[in-house]
């Protein structure tokens, strides 16, 4: 079927029609302008919406395990048994003093290792529920911005005047102003991106969840460091080198303009 032709100047208000055909021009440039704007958001959306899930769940996979070590923990069982070897040892050779310096030593050692682990569980979690609250916003925001995508568009296609469509671009809605004034005027969509500056909030959204992923690599080095040191070490290596190489393409396109490495 056929796409239907222009609405006839007719239907515009009396005084508009030397001007239908003037705007309808404009607002073909305008509306492909905005066409590959929009699609822009929304394939940058898209794909912030899949990641952030994705990653969402592997992040909370891995807060069900860090935020069971917040929890009271019971005494190390070796502590408690070389503790009871030593007051059994005090009592058949009667020697008080020494045990209860050797029992002293072995509770400081052992609250001191645990209050170490807990202080390094509770760094971990402050960094990965940051991390998920922050990847979740992101997911809030894209679908936001969809949402305000698909409504930047049907501001002007529910309207089957040309000049009454070009008086929404320009931000004017009054019969007497002249085709003069309406060429003379900031389109009205295009100032409102400006004025509440869209395009800068939109480039934030990345930005959100690359620092989402930074915090949940640095949740996991004081996570190893109890387990194993050696895997904490290359964790610790590993995201050293993703830091570095992240700083180096965001600041790069600074010094070189033509560097197509473009970061939020």
């Amino acid at each position: 079927m056929s796409q239907p032709g222009p609405v006839p100047a007719a239907v515009d208000t009396p005084g508009d029609e030397p001007c239908a055909q003037i705007w309808s021009v404009y607002i073909s440039e305008a509306e492909k302008y905005d066409k590959a704007l929009v699609d822009s958001w929304r394939g940058n959306m898209n794909g912030i919406l899949i990641f952030a899930g994705l990653f969402s769940a592997v992040l909370t996979s891995f807060i069900i395990q860090s935020y069971q070590m917040l929890q009271p923990q019971n005494p190390d069982p070796n502590t408690l048994l070389m503790a009871h070897l030593v007051q059994q040892f005090a009592i058949a050779t009667n020697t008080t003093l020494l045990s209860q310096s050797v029992l002293d030593s072995v509770a400081t050692s052992a609250n001191s290792s645990t209050s170490l682990d807990h202080s390094r569980f509770v760094i971990c979690n402050i960094l990965w529920f940051l991390s998920l609250g922050l990847s979740l916003a992101c997911a809030l925001t894209a679908t936001l911005v969809e949402q305000w995508a698909r409504d930047f568009l049907q501001r002007t296609e529910m309207l089957p005047s040309p000049v009454k469509r070009a008086r929404i671009f320009a931000y004017l809605y009054y019969v007497e102003f002249s085709c003069l004034i309406l060429c003379r005027d900031v389109s009205y969509k295009f100032a409102g991106l400006k004025r509440f500056r869209m395009h800068a909030f939109v480039g934030t959204i990345p930005l959100l969840l690359h620092m989402s992923l930074l915090l949940f690599l640095g949740g996991l080095v004081p996570f190893l460091l109890p387990v194993n040191h050696a895997v904490a070490y290359v964790a610790a290596g590993v995201l050293a080198v993703v830091l570095i190489f992240y700083v180096g393409i965001s600041i790069l396109p600074l010094i070189q303009y033509d560097c197509p490495y473009k970061t939020p």
